[in-house]
């Protein structure tokens, strides 16, 4: 991992993706943690968040997660989610924020020199390259557990470089703790969707 102390740096974390990348890899994330773990390598300017929101469910566990890390540094990009009904009666939701990751990704290029994406999809090959090309540094977070299957292998190709999470675990992991309340900010498992529904990510 090549980390620079003046090197200007932008997070973009992809919270869905993330969620899974995390649960592939048998790990829940300290997001305080990982700020820290940025901050203490790199001159990091900003940390952004994206994730959809059932703005319905009066019962979210996103929310907490969300709420925590508004109130502690990181930018939140939220929107609502779609939901959908499929041919088998099951509800479907949109997680999809590609374009809103990429626009804020080209729109803020100019003020960083390294541009960190945790993130899985193959969709953001050319955005990669598009970053690359004005002479940005591309780093890619995910993980090649169950035989990479979890990253596309055209974006690790893609990046500078690549990083696995499971190398990550010491410094961003959670430690469990006995207290409901501290465990709060890092959120559960379930945070992303309700249980009756199914993830759609590509649509």
């Amino acid at each position: 991992m090549n980390f620079y102390p003046n090197e200007r740096t932008i997070l973009f974390i992809d919270g869905p993706d993330l969620h899974g990348i995390a649960r592939s890899a048998g790990l829940d994330i300290d997001f305080r943690k990982l700020k820290n773990f940025f901050q203490e390598r790199c001159h990091l300017i900003r940390a952004f968040y994206y994730t959809t929101v059932v703005v319905h469910d009066q019962h979210a566990t996103i929310k907490p997660l969300v709420d925590w890390l508004d109130y502690n540094g990181f930018t939140l990009v939220t929107k609502e989610a779609r939901l959908r009904t499929g041919t088998d009666g099951r509800q479907h939701i949109n997680t999809n924020m590609r374009v809103e990751l990429a626009v804020d990704a080209l729109d803020h290029s100019d003020v960083a020199d390294h541009i960190v994406f945790f993130t899985s999809d193959s969709a953001f090959c050319h955005l990669l390259g598009t970053l690359q090309r004005r002479g940005k540094r591309v780093t890619v977070v995910s993980t090649l557990k169950n035989n990479g299957a979890t990253v596309a292998d055209e974006l690790r190709r893609q990046a500078d470089q690549f990083i696995d999470l499971v190398d990550l675990a010491r410094d961003v992991g959670r430690v469990q703790r006995s207290k409901p309340e501290d465990r709060m900010p890092q959120g559960r498992r379930s945070d992303y969707v309700d249980p009756d529904l199914d993830v759609d990510a590509d649509n």
